[in-house]
């Protein structure tokens, strides 16, 4: 159940982001094939701010989701790529999930492992972040071996 709320709540952020964006920056609901090319910005704008706020500082109200701004937590590239790539407490793993069926499956969101490098290298240099010893696409492969992923 605690999965199929986070599905609906992310759908419900993201066709609400256009409106909240009006206020605040340009929302990025971007379609799949565009989604497929997106570099660390347009992933962080279309997935990320919608739990994590546009400006990275977090939000609490019905769940609670921690900023990304001048997070210390962020030292660590592998760190911020695990959490992608796996997921943590109520984040959505962003990584291959061949257990999922049906519904679950269909609302999963697999980047790939160039996008999750992307990302975390994009959220680790803004938001008062100064991290700039990027990660890489093969470093993200390195963090889960035995599962083939997309390029």
């Amino acid at each position: 159940m605690n999965r199929m709320i986070r599905c609906v709540g992310w759908l419900g952020l993201s066709t609400v982001a256009p409106a909240f964006a009006q206020s605040h920056e340009a929302a990025a609901v971007l379609s799949p094939e565009a989604l497929a090319h997106a570099d660390g910005e347009q992933v962080f704008r279309h997935i990320c701010q919608g739990c994590h706020m546009p400006d990275a500082r977090g939000a609490t109200g019905a769940g609670a989701y921690p900023a990304l701004a001048g997070d210390p937590n962020l030292a660590s590239a592998t760190f911020a790529a695990e959490i992608v790539l796996a997921g943590r407490r109520d984040m959505p793993s962003f990584g291959p999930r061949p257990d999922l069926q049906g519904f679950d499956a269909m609302m999963h969101v697999d980047l790939t492992d160039a996008q999750i490098a992307a990302v975390v290298n994009f959220v680790r240099s803004h938001f008062g972040n100064d991290y700039h010893d990027a990660i890489s696409a093969a470093d993200v492969a390195a963090l889960h071996p035995a599962t083939p992923r997309k390029p």
